[in-house]
């Protein structure tokens, strides 16, 4: 979402770097270049300014002028801005109340409400253990109860459909039930409109006090820019929003919505919504997007995101086999491309590495998913002998397993010389070769670190 305002800020900010001091001038320089960037990025301007002038309040104070390394200290100056920026007050989602407690979620049409609903009350039962229901009173939408329902069977989680077309009864029906049932959460999955009207907002209103959440939160597509804020600035007077959920953040956004929603709202982002699964929901973190904005990576997010997401029965098998000495076979390899699929692909990860905004796009784009799904397939089509052997794979094999996986033989070649690589580093690093190699760096990181 941030790769263009990162590369902007990435190549300003690393002038400084070896600056020995820093001027009224080339301070004013570089925060004119910070502005251009987040306007570029459709920041909303209210915003810039006050970011602006923060950074250029604390960068002209005799902390940093007299610091000896003035450059780095501007750069954690700005750190910290986009940090107060995007974050500030509780993040957490609050469910301390008598069960169950109500979550109503609102926010434009196309904005992504009900999957949010879905991603939400999987969120809350895999890493809360919370029994959750979820309930539509868009009465509007062809087939938008239908569809939450849908999404609810697919998660196992609770769904109400009380009678009537009052929005505010099915809301108050839904809420009963849900008690009655002892469930813990009810999520409130309200209308929208294409553009913010009277009537959706006294109806959300109505709702509000029908259902008193303990959470409401807004939910923004991470495209819509200058939109997602004038549309928060009016729900934020009609409702006492207690959150953001920035969907869509996976795509091209310039980024201007999660920069400018908080400010304006006064309501922090709690959510980043990032696929169409129900499994694509992330907690928001303001330090750890402020690091990657800055191309300084967001290894903690990564560690945390391999943990959830790896099989770890796989791994530790993978782990006893190399100990044993036995080598690394193509299954296995299949499996180890499959878990950094199901982690968002090679670029998400790139993004999450230090120093990825330094990396030039002809290099990026040689970091491609689709040849990854590409190598799948074609270990797919070996059979279980030529993967767990794969010297036995001679011409006419590799022939066979291309025409299988529809690639070519070339492609074929490239993956068994790349398996061979890997599996010899793999040898390595069983055989204790991850400390030799760690040793001979003598207390030096590699280059980007």
């Amino acid at each position: 979402m941030f790769e263009a305002l990162s590369a902007r800020l990435t190549r300003t900010l690393d002038m400084l770097r070896g600056s020995g001091r820093l001027t009224e001038n080339n301070i004013r320089d570089v925060l004119r270049d910070v502005r251009m960037a987040l306007l570029e990025a459709d920041v909303a301007l209210p915003v810039v300014k006050v970011f602006i002038e923060q950074v250029r309040t604390r960068a002209l104070g005799g902390d940093v002028l007299k610091s000896l390394t003035p450059g780095q200290v501007l750069i954690k100056i700005v750190h910290n801005e986009l940090v107060a920026v995007m974050g500030g007050g509780d993040a957490q989602l609050n469910l301390s109340t008598r069960p169950p407690a109500a979550i109503l979620l609102v926010g434009l049409q196309g904005a992504g409400k009900t999957t949010t609903a879905a991603k939400l009350a999987r969120f809350l039962h895999a890493r809360l253990d919370k029994k959750v229901a979820m309930v539509s009173v868009d009465i509007y939408r062809p087939a938008a109860r239908e569809q939450l329902q849908k999404l609810a069977q697919e998660i196992s989680a609770g769904y109400f459909t009380p009678p009537g077309d009052d929005p505010v009864k099915i809301a108050r029906m839904a809420l009963n039930d849900a008690r009655k049932q002892l469930y813990d959460v009810l999520i409130v999955d309200s209308a929208g409109r294409q553009h913010v009207d009277d009537a959706m907002m006294q109806e959300a209103q109505r709702i509000h006090l029908a259902v008193e959440p303990v959470e409401t939160l807004f939910v923004v597509d991470a495209m819509a820019g200058q939109d997602a804020a004038n549309a928060a600035a009016i729900f934020s007077q009609s409702l006492p929003l207690t959150g953001i959920v920035l969907t869509k953040a996976d795509g091209d956004a310039r980024g201007g919505a999660a920069l400018s929603v908080k400010h304006i709202t006064g309501a922090p982002i709690k959510f980043l919504g990032m696929g169409e699964k129900t499994t694509a929901l992330e907690v928001f973190y303001p330090e750890r997007l402020a690091s990657r904005i800055l191309g300084m990576g967001d290894v903690l997010s990564l560690v945390e995101e391999a943990h959830q997401k790896a099989d770890h029965e796989k791994a530790g098998k993978l782990a006893a086999k190399l100990k044993k000495g036995k080598g690394f076979d193509l299954e296995d390899f299949r499996d180890q491309l499959q878990q950094m699929m199901s982690m968002g692909g090679l670029t998400a990860v790139l993004d999450k590495l230090p120093g990825a905004g330094r990396i030039p796009e002809q290099a990026k784009s040689r970091f491609n998913d689709r040849d990854v799904h590409r190598q799948i397939a074609i270990i797919n089509s070996m059979t279980i002998k030529e993967r767990r052997r794969p010297e036995l794979i001679n011409g006419s094999r590799r022939r066979r397993i291309a025409q299988g996986s529809g690639t070519q033989v070339q492609e074929v070649n490239r993956l068994l010389k790349q398996f061979e690589q890997l599996s010899r580093v793999m040898k390595q690093m069983a055989g204790g070769g991850m400390a030799k190699m760690l040793s001979s760096f003598k207390g030096r990181l590699p280059p980007g670190f």
